[in-house]
């Protein structure tokens, strides 16, 4: 069942999702998860997310908060409530215990060990619905969660900034600023989100970047991604991607496949790449490209490096497509959000 857009159920699944972007970047290894529940008359009686490693489910917030109002109401959820027990209680024993009569839920859970809570909410004489926003929430909050759940590894954004020609940099090297402060900024937001920061040691020796998320005021962040330079040969020892801003591991390797193996062994779910055109290159001829988050500026250059290097791709007919999920306007920036397409 797919609610109508001004149901109850479809504007709780939309607080949930809202609820569930507030905790990104704090629940890995665990989703991104948002909860709402409605009591029997179809008021919001609770509002819950997951919290960091350790703590409670999106479900079991929401329901502390609704106390007894939960009892013969809705939850709603925007993934499918777990079933197995880990660090906490499975999600479908608070469910029950509260006495909830419907589970509403958008995207199943693709962990064998973890799915099968709706068939046992059903057993247990719950009502269970497939819940609207599915797409909007597959592609949004859950997005790297699920990538990381079905192959194993980590999800990878190649975000880079570019002119309306496709510089990199002007022909002297110099790339400061080519994007505007507003997308900057906005980086500095998806930064924040990710688990793990991607560089390569030619960027770190050419621009010395310090690859920390800093709010709009330009302090750190409370919360940092793991800083990952890769490349073989030794670091400056007093490059800023070393200062204690951060974590930071220096995977001598430029293979994407041995990264993106070393990262999963570490937990990292989401990865933002943001090394030079040619780890770039070697990222997407590996298929080991999941999002392009592109920063196109009105600037033009002529000359230059371009954002991507070789990638492996010798013809036209080989080239990757790719599928515009979203364009937005950035200060006086284009953002493009756009994925490859499997033909």
């Amino acid at each position: 069942m797919v609610a109508a857009p001004s149901s109850p159920v479809a504007a709780a699944m939309a607080r949930a999702v809202t609820a569930s972007r507030l905790v990104q970047g704090t629940t890995s290894p665990n989703p991104p998860v948002g909860c709402v529940v409605l009591d029997a008359a179809g008021a919001v009686v609770g509002v819950g997310a997951t919290q960091p490693p350790g703590g409670p489910h999106a479900e079991v917030v929401a329901l502390r908060a609704a106390g007894d109002r939960a009892r013969g109401g809705t939850a709603v959820v925007t993934l499918e409530p777990c079933a197995h027990h880990g660090r906490t209680p499975p999600c479908t024993d608070a469910l029950l215990a509260a006495g909830v009569a419907t589970v509403v839920y958008a995207v199943g859970d693709p962990y064998p060990e973890a799915a099968g809570g709706a068939d046992v909410l059903r057993r247990a004489g719950v009502r269970v619905e497939s819940g609207p926003l599915a797409q909007e929430i597959e592609r949004g909050p859950l997005r790297a969660w699920l990538h990381y759940a079905r192959t194993g590894t980590p999800h990878v954004t190649w975000k880079y900034a570019a002119t309306l020609d496709g510089r990199s940099a002007a022909a002297d090297g110099t790339s400061k600023w080519i994007s505007s402060a507003e997308s900057r900024r906005d980086v500095h937001r998806f930064r924040a989100q990710v688990d793990a920061i991607v560089a390569g040691r030619g960027t770190v020796l050419a621009d010395d970047p310090q690859l920390t998320a800093r709010t709009p005021d330009g302090g750190l962040a409370e919360r940092q991604p793991l800083r990952v330079v890769v490349g073989e040969g030794d670091l400056p020892r007093d490059a800023r991607v070393l200062d204690e801003a951060a974590e930071t591991i220096h995977l001598r390797t430029s293979d994407p496949r041995e990264v993106l193996a070393a990262l999963a062994d570490r937990g990292v779910v989401d990865v933002l790449l943001e090394g030079g055109p040619r780890l770039a290159g070697a990222f997407l001829a590996a298929g080991g490209i999941h999002r392009v988050l592109a920063y196109v500026a009105p600037k033009l250059l002529g000359a230059g490096p371009a954002a991507l290097a070789d990638a492996g791709v010798g013809t036209i007919a080989d080239a990757v497509d790719l599928g515009i999920e979203d364009v937005t306007r950035i200060g006086p920036d284009v953002r493009i959000s756009a994925v490859p397409v499997r033909r």
